[in-house]
């Protein structure tokens, strides 16, 4: 979508939006380029180390047929298909089989426990579910609070107990000849659930066109993409906007192969041999998956890295200096949320990088800092950063959430919850967040949702949640706790705490803290003063 131009004010001026009446992601990603040449598209790294290549034309008959398998269900336009897998080619199928289908996909994180997986599949009423038999056994512990959900899939080996369908004999059984679905732009496509600032997490519903509004970042980052030789692999999940539509979904629409592996754990000495050995070109690395890279003080002689995209926290000139010294290129930072992400981000090609500015708007993208009722502020004022109304990129609505969508936007601009200041010459800085926020490991991690969580736990009367600074993580969640009268606090509660929320919610939402107090610091009318934990450390 980037016009041919060496500077940054030129490319802003000569670009525009090529939107297509018709549009679908689906066939963007895969038909398009399934042209009998053998073209790969997904590389498979198994746990034993063995590659499997999937081509454009094996994914074109594989989405076909798992769109033919959901429309066999009674699946419906508009229906939608929750995916709860892995880095795997399941996972890319699913999702490009329900876009194709006219169907609107769900991620959902594998880490999940069950009172998030019950929620965003009961709020999506989600009719079917792609799982593997992991997901399987936490589903089995919920499934009577989603009624909704009328057809499980289940990857690997058939149980032949009736529990769900088995996926690949669904596959077997099926043609892999499909007509795909007529969709436009507009027309809804996935749902992407965001922290739990404030209450329970929001479904961010997106159109079709979200994925042509990532594409001037993903061009601008990976500068002349696609080049001979790229291949792109991402340590992010497949499960946010971050593994899906800054990795996945673009590459593939350009025709560039993805390389699919998700250690269970971040490994800097496999990430490193895995970049190496398979001659990754493009990566898109958390700061703190860069900061484990650091801190264990590998390297490789085998790296060819050629473009290098981050975000999620601030990067700094130090982690920035390290990263061009240990992997060869430059990190390039972007800023964005789920509800409209890549807006924001950084070259030196086209301006200097600033430590510790975010970078510019890139081209296509209208990013003001301003004040509550959505008017801009002057120039070196800190505000609120706010997006214009009708991005592409930008979500078409929160889920059966009208209120919150209307909150989201002020004036003509939706406001990224994230208060900033623009300088002079455009960059924009980073200030604070204006809803509590955590951000941690490159997860933007709500307190409401784990405050709620903790809440449940017999020996807890009150609790607060806040970020407190890490070294590695950025922040680490802490949580501040009024037990009930008769209780005691101990490393041993403490510790039955943490996996009250580990096992309910998420691996990367318990509080790596619980420290007992007794009382919370409040407002008059009973609002938990989180600036003052944060103040306590």
């Amino acid at each position: 979508m980037l016009p041919e131009a060496a500077r940054y004010d030129d490319l802003v001026r000569a670009f525009r939006w090529r939107i297509p009446e018709r549009f679908n992601i689906g066939t963007a990603c895969v038909d398009a380029h399934a042209d009998g040449s053998g073209k790969p598209a997904l590389l498979f790294v198994e746990e034993s180390g063995a590659l499997v290549t999937y081509t454009f034309d094996e994914l074109k008959r594989l989405t076909n047929r798992f769109a033919n398998v959901l429309a066999a269900c009674g699946l419906e336009r508009g229906d939608r298909l929750a995916v709860f897998l892995p880095q795997a080619p399941e996972t890319a199928i699913a999702h490009l089989a329900a876009f194709k289908a006219g169907l609107v996909s769900v991620p959902l994180f594998t880490l999940f426990g069950d009172e998030a997986l019950s929620f965003r599949l009961a709020n999506s009423g989600a009719k079917a579910l792609v799982t593997d038999l992991a997901g399987l056994a936490k589903l089995d512990r919920i499934r009577h609070e989603v009624p909704d959900l009328t057809h499980v899939f289940v990857t690997g080996p058939d149980q032949g107990d009736g529990r769900a369908i088995s996926f690949d004999a669904a596959m077997a059984r099926a043609s892999d000849a499909f007509t795909p679905s007529d969709t436009g732009p507009d027309d809804p496509a996935i749902i992407i659930f965001t922290s739990g600032t404030t209450g329970n997490p929001k479904g961010a519903l997106h159109g079709h066109r979200i994925l042509l509004g990532h594409l001037p970042c993903i061009e601008f980052i990976h500068q002349g993409m696609p080049q001979p030789g790229d291949l792109h692999w991402t340590p992010a999940d497949w499960a946010w906007i971050g593994g899906l539509f800054d990795v996945l979904f673009p590459t593939l629409y350009l025709g560039v192969p993805v390389l699919a592996h998700r250690a269970k754990k971040f490994d800097p000495d496999a990430a490193m041999a895995l970049m190496a050995t398979h001659k990754v070109r493009n990566v898109f690395l958390p700061p703190t998956a860069l900061k484990l890279l650091r801190q264990a003080d590998v390297r490789h002689p085998g790296l060819v890295l050629r473009s290098l995209l981050t975000g999620g926290e601030t990067l700094g000139a130090e982690l920035g200096a390290f990263v061009q010294e240990r992997l060869g290129v430059e990190a390039r930072e972007i800023y964005g949320q789920t509800e409209c992400n890549l807006v924001v981000g950084s070259n030196s090609n086209f301006f200097a990088i600033r430590p510790g500015a975010m970078g510019k708007p890139i081209p296509g993208h209208d990013v003001r800092i301003v004040d509550e009722d959505g008017v801009e502020v002057p120039t070196g004022e800190q505000g609120h950063i706010g997006v214009r109304r009708g991005d592409p990129v930008m979500m078409l609505e929160y889920w059966n959430n009208p209120a919150a969508t209307a909150d989201k936007y002020a004036g003509d601009f939706l406001l990224t919850g994230d208060l900033g200041r623009q300088d002079e010459e455009g960059y924009l800085w980073y200030m604070s967040r204006s809803d509590d926020v955590i951000t941690s490991a490159g997860y933007r991690i709500g307190p409401g949702e784990i405050e709620d969580c903790i809440l449940r736990h017999p020996a807890v009367a009150m609790v607060g949640v806040v970020g407190v600074p890490d070294p590695v993580r950025t922040e680490a969640i802490k949580a501040w706790v009024v037990l009930k009268p008769g209780q005691l606090g101990s490393d041993a509660l403490a510790a039955e705490i943490q996996d009250h929320v580990r096992t309910r919610l998420s691996g990367h939402e318990y509080p790596r803290y619980v420290s007992f107090t007794d009382a919370l610091p409040m407002t008059a009318t009973g609002k938990i003063l989180r600036r003052e934990l944060r103040r306590l450390g």
